[in-house]
């Protein structure tokens, strides 16, 4: 199970020190001259790359047309495909067509499940398989999920939903240990430790333990209960003296431990 944290842009460089792979995020590449230059250097260097296609950060998936070109220009590892928030029709139109795009020799095509409800979920998760998808995301956020596993706290409802959708799909023989399987973020750090014996779980990302350390809040040895407020898009430009580096090694470091996560071993 390997890991990659969201960073402010003054710990990208730092973020080695915790991070199993990086994480692009495209419509940074067109407007973040230095973000642009962390990952052509990591690229150079032989780091893996996944690159995402910005929906969380933007609302919708990011420019096809910018999309394309940065494929081709960073050829990452990895391409996490357009789709559209808890929409299983829209999912299923764009995963047919970039199913359909030439990607670099070395890019993996990556699709996420997407659905209003279980029902439509678990069609999406069936559908990419059959379109011939070889890995697979599923988020964290789908509202759903409370639906799925009611609980008075909303963020663990949400974990324990998600963890409840993956088993329903083991259950029903839709996924089994020989898929490939991506999570997007989390609710509460600690979820990805009930994967443990899940070997279809490959990789991970979430920024949980660095949001926690801007907010000031420390990892203890059970993770959280409460997803924290702070998110990406208002703390990239934090400057580094604003930053509590020694929480951020804490957090990140607890991250592994509570989720029984060897200590990092780089992707060659």
């Amino acid at each position: 199970m390997k890991v990659s944290h969201e960073v402010p842009r003054c710990l990208l460089t730092a973020s080695q020190e915790f991070n199993d792979y990086d994480y692009c995020l495209p419509h940074l590449l067109d407007v973040d001259e230095e973000y642009k230059k962390y990952f052509f250097d990591a690229k150079e260097k032989g780091r893996y790359i996944v690159m995402d296609n910005s929906l969380h950060e933007l609302g919708e998936s990011y420019q096809w047309d910018r999309l394309k070109h940065w494929l081709f220009e960073l050829e990452p590892n990895e391409f996490i495909v357009p789709d559209a928030w808890m929409d299983y029709t829209q999912t299923a139109v764009y995963a047919k067509y970039w199913k359909q795009i030439p990607m670099p020799e070395e890019t993996i095509r990556v699709a996420v499940a997407q659905g209003e409800n279980y029902v439509d979920a678990w069609k999406s998760f069936r559908g990419l398989k059959e379109l011939g998808y070889k890995k697979i995301a599923i988020s964290y956020g789908a509202t759903w999920y409370n639906d799925l596993f009611p609980h008075p706290n909303k963020d663990l409802g949400k974990a324990l939903g998600r963890l409840t959708f993956i088993s329903k799909l083991i259950e029903e023989g839709a996924l089994s240990e020989y898929d490939d399987i991506h999570l997007l973020g989390c609710s509460v750090p600690q979820e990805f430790g009930w994967y443990r014996d899940c070997k279809f779980v490959k990789s991970i990302d979430t920024s949980n333990p660095i949001m926690a350390a801007l907010e000031g809040t420390m990892y203890n040895e059970s993770g959280l209960v409460r997803k924290p407020k702070a998110n990406m898009n208002d703390h990239f430009e934090m400057d580094f003296k604003d930053i509590d580096y020694q929480l951020v090694m804490h957090n990140t470091t607890l991250f592994r431990e509570i989720n029984g996560i060897p200590k990092i071993e780089h992707y060659k």
